[in-house]
Order: structure tokens, then C-alpha cells, then sequence
């Protein structure tokens, strides 16, 4: 098979980039060992979260940094055999979230999270997708008062400064907002801009339909045989055969690193691993749009009951081990009346992060025609759209949409 691009990594940032680069007139071959959608954009809160200017800082409170290395939290867990390996990245994700410099990483942070549901909603139009974006928010639910105050400022900033809106919930309005919560909450943070999708994997799916209906060719196969060929590269197919293209773009997640090793590039990825478990909610029970509280989500799709975890930090060969899902379900059944287990065994997925909390997005270095579109950690799913519109206008020439400095390659 001959392409002017092979995508390597059909999650919902290589699937997005597969699909700007069609429509821009280029021939594309997507390719990965599992059909769209099935790896780490499969597993989320199902958020397009228009809010989330701010990326995930390393803990720097001393009480917080205490009650996270008890590992006994819903939050963050670790596996101590882990954590000699991951000592330069946390080192390094610890230094940027210095109060200076994470404030000059949130403001080019910000730039890609502006854009997030305008170019979703772009993508889901010509997809027939759009109702699978609902136009609902999500709430953040608060038992400590103080939580809710020191939240509902930070939240007062970020509508004045990034022009993100919210409502603030007293106890009473969010009775009404979700009426199947339990009571006894302190307030609640009401995001009204970001999108709750109830299938993340159906609108992954949807994109990549689209990317096909433009003349797009989806391939099983193997992202590790990438290999030069000529001016461009080849990579091996899974039916024996080989997609030959001019341009290569890596888009495979936390596996992006073992691809780009082998070009001559280390990017210094960790992962976080993340867990879900669906439930039937009792009775006529439900939620309107996801709610978070005590470290975790629960968010309505059409499976269930989501119930979503914090952050795992392992090795990458380590097995699944949901202790954070087994601590969250009975604080969970205290908020929501949920029934059985719909799956008997959890879903896990690993999201790929940086030290500075920013996707490496643009050419590779010292390697002609091979492009990087990778390392979203939490907002992979947030910020597919965009970061598929802005590589492919770099890789068309065309003047990008939002300013790719700060998301170069070269940087590490």
C-alpha cells in the first residue's frame, strides 16, 4: 500500500490527525494493532474538558505530599518498584509545578484547551456525531467547605482570566441540579462549557467512519517495524503486506517513546494508569452529567454507571491492580445507589505524560518527514481534534491556528 502519510496510533489524537490530514487533500494510511479507539481513549470520564486550563501539578504541599506517600488515598497509588524508575520524570514534573513555572506552562496549556470543544463540535458535524456531545458540563461535588471555598475562587479566577464559566451550587441547587445524590455536601462547582460524551468510544468511532468516508484506508498492524524507506518509511501490516508513505506521524500514546527511540528521540514519557468499572444504577437512580468527588468520577453512559480512577503510578510491565477502584466503590455507593458490577473485570489504560505537563506536537528532531503528535496525559481525549487540526496545518504549511512553540519536540 502506497500513502503520502501512515498515522501509527489510532486513539482519538491519531485518529483526529488521520482525519485533518484527509480532508486537507493528503492520501493516509492509519494504523494500529487494535481497531479505533480501543486503548486509552477508551477508558475516561467522557469529558471535553473546555475547563481544564490548568493541567494536573505535582503535589508541592507538604500535608499533601504526607497524605499521598501513606498510599493508602483514592487518588494516586504507587507501586514501590515503580518508583526507581520514574524518579527523573516526577523530578521533573515536581520542578514545573513551581508556582513560576507552572503558570507559564498553563497559559500555553490554555491555548490548545480554548480550542478543544470548537474543534470537537467541527469534527462531530461532519461526522453526524454531534449528539453525542452534550452540551451539559460536569459538577464537582465538595464535602469540605473549605475545599469549596479555596475552589470556587480559583474557579472565579479562571472564568475572569480564561473566560471559562461555571455556576456555583449551594447544597439545595445541587438536590435539584442531580436529585439522586445523597445529601450532605458542602457545595459544588457547576463547569458549564465543557461536552459530557456518554460513549467516548462510539465518538472515536464516529471520527474514524469520517476519516474513511474522505477515501482513508484503517490498517491492522505493527507501529514498531517503522523503518525508513527510501525518503520515507514503511511499516509492516498485519495481513503481511506493507504501507509505503512519503510522512510519518507517531500518535501512539504512551507507546510513542519505543518508536521514537529507535529515530534517535527519548522523550521522557511516565505513564499514569487509570481504571473504570461500569455499574447499574438502582431503580429509577441516574445522573444528568458526570459528577466528581473524593478523588474520583462517575459519569452516566450507555453502559452504566462509569466509575473512573485517579492516577496509578507502575511499571509498564506491571499487571492490573485496581486498589484504587476497590477503595472508590464504597465511598461511591454512599453518593449514588448503584447495583451490580456490569463487567467482572475493570478496564485499564495508561495515559501518556510529560515532565511539563504539555503534548510533544511537531516535526521530530533530526528526522525528515516524521511527525509527533503525543504525550496529552489526562486530556488526550480533550484535545484530539486540536492537536489533529494543528499538526496537519504545520504539515501542509499552513499558518497554525494556535502557536506550536511551546509543544516542540526539541524541548526535551
Amino acid at each position: 500500500m502506497e500513502a503520502d502519510v501512515v498515522v501509527l496510533g489510532a486513539g482519538m489524537v491519531g485518529v483526529s490527525v488521520a482525519a485533518h490530514l484527509q480532508k486537507r487533500g493528503k492520501e493516509v494510511v492509519l494504523l494500529d494493532r487494535r481497531r479505533p479507539g480501543e486503548e486509552a481513549s477508551f477508558g475516561n470520564g467522557g469529558l471535553v474538558q473546555r475547563e481544564a486550563v490548568f493541567p494536573h501539578p505535582f503535589p508541592r504541599a507538604l500535608a499533601e505530599l504526607r497524605r499521598i506517600a501513606r498510599n493508602r488515598s483514592v487518588d494516586a497509588y504507587y507501586h514501590l518498584s515503580a518508583l526507581p524508575g520514574l524518579i527523573r520524570p516526577l523530578f521533573g514534573y515536581w520542578r514545573n509545578s513551581a508556582p513560576d513555572r507552572y503558570a507559564a506552562i498553563a497559559l500555553h496549556y490554555s491555548t490548545l484547551i480554548a480550542t478543544c470543544t470548537t474543534e470537537h463540535q467541527k469534527l462531530a458535524e461532519e461526522a453526524g456525531s454531534t449528539e453525542l456531545l452534550r452540551p451539559v458540563g460536569f459538577i464537582r461535588a465538595y464535602e469540605d467547605a473549605a475545599a469549596f471555598a479555596a475552589d470556587l475562587a480559583k474557579a472565579e479566577a479562571v472564568k475572569r482570566d480564561f473566560g471559562v464559566n461555571f455556576v456555583a451550587l449551594d447544597p439545595g441547587a445541587l438536590a435539584v441540579a442531580e436529585p439522586h445524590l445523597r445529601t450532605g455536601f458542602a457545595g459544588a462547582l457547576h463547569w458549564t462549557d465543557p461536552y459530557a460524551v456518554n460513549d467516548p468510544h462510539a465518538l472515536t468511532l464516529s471520527y474514524a467512519a469520517l476519516f474513511e468516508r474522505l477515501g482513508g484506508c484503517f490498517v491492522l498492524g505493527d507501529a514498531a517495524t517503522l523503518m525508513r524507506h527510501g525518503a520515507g518509511w514503511r511499516v509492516s501490516a498485519a495481513d503481511g503486506a506493507t504501507v509505503e508513505a512519503a510522512e510519518a506521524v507517531v500518535a501512539l500514546g504512551i507507546s510513542s517513546d519505543r518508536v521514537a527511540r529507535r529515530f534517535g528521540y527519548a522523550p521522557p514519557l511516565f505513564g499514569k494508569r487509570g481504571y473504570h468499572l461500569h455499574f447499574k444504577p438502582t431503580g429509577n437512580a441516574g445522573l444528568t452529567r458526570p459528577v466528581a468527588s473524593n478523588g474520583f468520577l462517575l459519569a452516566p453512559m450507555r453502559a452504566g454507571i462509569r466509575l473512573t480512577t485517579g492516577a496509578e503510578f507502575a511499571r509498564p510491565s506491571a499487571e492490573p491492580t485496581p486498589v484504587q477502584l476497590r477503595r472508590a466503590e464504597p465511598i461511591a455507593r454512599t453518593l449514588l445507589p448503584l447495583g451490580d458490577a456490569v463487567e467482572q473485570t475493570p478496564w485499564m489504560g495508561i495515559r501518556p505524560c510529560t515532565p511539563d505537563m504539555l503534548p510533544i506536537i511537531g516535526p521530530a528532531p533530526s528526522q525528515a518527514r516524521l511527525w509527533f503528535a503525543f504525550g496529552h496525559a489526562h486530556q488526550g481525549f480533550t484535545l484530539g481534534p486540536a492537536t489533529g487540526r494543528l499538526l496537519a496545518e504545520m504539515m501542509m504549511g499552513e499558518a497554525p491556528f494556535v502557536d506550536p512553540r511551546p509543544f516542540r519536540a526539541e524541548r526535551f
